[in-house]
Formats: C-alpha cells, sequence, structure tokens
C-alpha cells in the first residue's frame, strides 16, 4: 500500500462520525429548472433552460423539460443566471488573512486555523477553485477534499521557492549569513524553500512534488511583500530555472514564475517556463515573445485604491506603488498580443483585502467587457489549471456548463454580462453556490 492511500484509509478510519459539512444532503439528482445560462465561453444568456445534474457531474442541458426518473431535487432557477463557479488563478490561502507579522512569529497551527476560514469564505464568495501558488497548503487541501471543512478545489504549489535574498526569502536579517544544514521557520513549515544551484532547485523541485504539489511557483525577480530584494531585480539564472522546469516536466506539470521585469520574464521563459505571475513592468518587447511562444499571464488587477498593509513611505509600500503605475500598460499588452491571460487576486496578509475578492474581479471591467471577465475567471482560468495534466486533483472540465462538466455552478441574481459589479456583492447575488454537485449555500 502506499504512503498516500495509507494515510488516506488511515484518516477515513478515523472520520467515524461523517465529514462536519453544510452541504446540502445530496440527492440522487439536481434539477435547475427556468435559468439563463452563462456557459463560460458566449457573449449572451441562453433562453430559458433546465440543467440536471446527477452525483458530481452535469447530465444534461436542455431548453425544454427534463424528465427524470426517481427522487430529484427540483430547484426553480426563477430566470436567474446559472454560470460556472469561480476560479482565482492566484492565492494564497495560508497567508491570506493574517499580517505578515503574525505569520512570522506565530505557530503554523494559528495560520492553519485561520486559513480554514479563509477557504470557506472563499467558497461563499462563489470562488469554487484556486490556484495556490504558494505556502504549506497541502493539509488544507487535504481537509477540504475529505469533507471535514469547507472550501474550493486547490491546486497547490507548496513551497515557494527562492533564492537566498530573493522574494521568498523571509529569514530574519539576525538569521544571515545562514548556517549549513540551518533551516528557516519558513523552511520548516514548508511556506518557501531557499535553493541557490541548480541542483538545489531541482531536490526543492522535486520535494514539493513528492508532497503533491500540481505546479511548481518560483521566484525570478524582486517583489513588493519582501525585506531584501528591490522590485527592479533578477533572481535567478536560466540553469537553475530550466532545473525546476525539467523536474516539473519530468511529471507531467509545469513551472510558474513570480517576476515584473522584462529581463527577469524574458530568462524564464528561455528556461522553459509556461506562466508568468504579476509582470506589470513588461514592455512591448516581451509581451510579443510571451504571445509567440503562448506562455500564460497571470494578472492581477492591482489598484491603488485599496487599502494597502503596508505603512506609507516604506520600502515596501515604494515598491507597491512603483508596481502599480504598470497595471493599465500590462493588461493593454495583454489585449494588444492576444496573450493568454488569467485572473487572480494574490490577496496577502490582509482579511480585508481577501474579502475583495469579487470585488477585484470586478474592477477587470476597466479593461475587459464582462463576458470577456467572466470567460477569463471560469473557462479561461480552467484551461490554465489543465496545464498541470497528470498531476491535476480533480479530472474533469472545469469552467464551462455543459454535460459532462463537473458541477461547479453559481445561481446568480440578475445578468453579470449587463451588470458585472453583481459579482462584487457574492453574499446578496450568489443565491446558490455549488461545488462537485453539493450545494453550500441556498437562499433561494
Amino acid at each position: 500500500m502506499s504512503l498516500r492511500l495509507f494515510c488516506g484509509v488511515l484518516c477515513g478510519a478515523l472520520l467515524t462520525g461523517g465529514p462536519a459539512q453544510a452541504a446540502e444532503p445530496a440527492k440522487s439528482a439536481i434539477l435547475f429548472e427556468n435559468v439563463r445560462i452563462f456557459d463560460g465561453k458566449g457573449s449572451s444568456l441562453s433562453a430559458p433552460s433546465s440543467v440536471l445534474v446527477e452525483g458530481n457531474l452535469i447530465s444534461r442541458i436542455s431548453q425544454g423539460p427534463i424528465q427524470v426518473e426517481g427522487e430529484v431535487q427540483r430547484i426553480d432557477g426563477q430566470g436567474k443566471t446559472l454560470m460556472p463557479g469561480l476560479i482565482d488563478a492566484h492565492t494564497h490561502l495560508m497567508f491570506a488573512t493574517l499580517p505578515q507579522i503574525a505569520l512570522l512569529t506565530n505557530d503554523i497551527t494559528f495560520a492553519t486555523v485561520a486559513a480554514t476560514r479563509a477557504a470557506n469564505d472563499m467558497l461563499m464568495r462563489g470562488f469554487t477553485s484556486a490556484r495556490d501558488l504558494g505556502g504549506p497548503v497541502f493539509g488544507l487541501k487535504k481537509g477540504i477534499d475529505m469533507g471535514i471543512i469547507q472550501g474550493p478545489r486547490i491546486w497547490p504549489a507548496g513551497a515557494m521557492i527562492s533564492q537566498s535574498g530573493g522574494h521568498g526569502d523571509f529569514r530574519l536579517p539576525n538569521e544571515l549569513p545562514a548556517l549549513a544544514g540551518q533551516y528557516s521557520f519558513g523552511e520548516r513549515t514548508n511556506a518557501a524553500m531557499i535553493a541557490d544551484s541548480p541542483d538545489a532547485v531541482r531536490q526543492r523541485t522535486r520535494e514539493q512534488l513528492a508532497l503533491g504539489a500540481t505546479q511548481i511557483k518560483l521566484m525570478a525577480g524582486g517583489g513588493v511583500a519582501s525585506s531584501y530584494d528591490p522590485i527592479d531585480v533578477t533572481q535567478y539564472t536560466v540553469p537553475e530555472i530550466r532545473a525546476a522546469v525539467e523536474a516539473a516536466d519530468n511529471w507531467g506539470t509545469y513551472v510558474t514564475v513570480h517576476a515584473y521585469t522584462p529581463k527577469a520574464v524574458r530568462q524564464a521563459i528561455e528556461a522553459g517556463v509556461k506562466c508568468i505571475d504579476h509582470g506589470q513592468m513588461l514592455d512591448e518587447a516581451t509581451a510579443r515573445l510571451m504571445a509567440e511562444k503562448g506562455v500564460w499571464w497571470s494578472l492581477q488587477p492591482f489598484t491603488d485604491d485599496r487599502k494597502s498593509p503596508f505603512p506609507e513611505g516604506s520600502a515596501n509600500r515604494l515598491k507597491q506603488l512603483e508596481m502599480y503605475k504598470g497595471t493599465d500598460q500590462a493588461f493593454a499588452l495583454a489585449r494588444q498580443y492576444g496573450i493568454k491571460t488569467a485572473f487572480g487576486t494574490d490577496a496577502l496578509f490582509s482579511a480585508e483585502a481577501a474579502a475583495s475578492q469579487g470585488t477585484m474581479l470586478a474592477r477587470m471591467g476597466t479593461w475587459y467587457t464582462p463576458a470577456e471577465v467572466l470567460k477569463m475567471a471560469t473557462h479561461d482560468n480552467a484551461e490554465l489549471l489543465a496545464l498541470s495534466g497528470p498531476r491535476n486533483p480533480y479530472p474533469g472540465r472545469l469552467g464551462v456548463v455543459e454535460a459532462g462538466a463537473l458541477a461547479d455552478l453559481l445561481l446568480v441574481r440578475g445578468d453579470p454580462l449587463q451588470d458585472l459589479a453583481l459579482v462584487a456583492d457574492p453574499a446578496n447575488n450568489f443565491q446558490l453556490i455549488m461545488k462537485d454537485g453539493k450545494i453550500y449555500k441556498n437562499s433561494l
């Protein structure tokens, strides 16, 4: 028996009381009637339709009545919008809601407690899937998948991999220089791993894959939240990044990198990465290269209209403001060159920022039509998740309302294709939330 299978059997035996979920008891079938469908791809809603969910799959869709034998739960959609569950392509569930100092100075179990709440809240905002790009999230994912707690499907990267002094180096100055064989708090908790050679990067990548990573996250350039690196610096070398790419490719998956600048992005592309996260400071030539190579651009609507977790005048705040200045240009380049673009929030160290997930999605209307925004946060983000190939923990089609797709669905009061602001108030406007064929909210 494999270690993972043994752990699953053991945990299942311990949970004799059954999963502690608030989901409605599953019926043999759930039939949505009189709904107008946004299928995740189109630019208009369907005519009034019926959608049958059997098990965890959408089994039939019809503009006429659907006949069902046996027990069925009927839901009158009242002409409201049925759409796919939302997907956030850049999250850090373990770090989302607590201040950075709390994460660095408390036992990791405290962060886990906060993360269980954050995961439930994310699901209640209609985000049924999330790509987690750094943090000790494997246990949280397992708890959600087993039904112990509620939350979205998680594609975990595990520990972010960083060079010394890089964006993932959260050691205190008095911990440097590091002693040989001495691991920092972040490394001991698998939040971030330091690796300073191709061999070290390869080893750390293989470790995360062994633990269950669905993709690998490297820090390829300077960042806002880190202490040592100016935002313009380039991190890692092509051989170091290529070591991670080769190790991930051997497992059938890919590497994404944190990077803002042209130099950092260009060397990452040369090394074979398939996704760039952030990139707010890119130039036109680099955007053109991304389009030519088919590299994904995971962008976030970072603008200076929300409270910052960093004090005014601090180095982190100044880096943040410098990055914000490039957001408009980044989205313009992504559109101009038809780059495959994903939506993510990258909420960190702030419960207020995490709660604004829907508001950030609505803000995407600054650069895209409502249909384009919703397609990006459903169908397109699902395509990015599928890059994990055989490491995908949830086989099946997501991000669409189609027969045979996984039943992650939202019932929305109103038409978000006409009024994108509806997604900014999920508490009132998402009247039903379904994940994997189970109803987690029903306020009809």
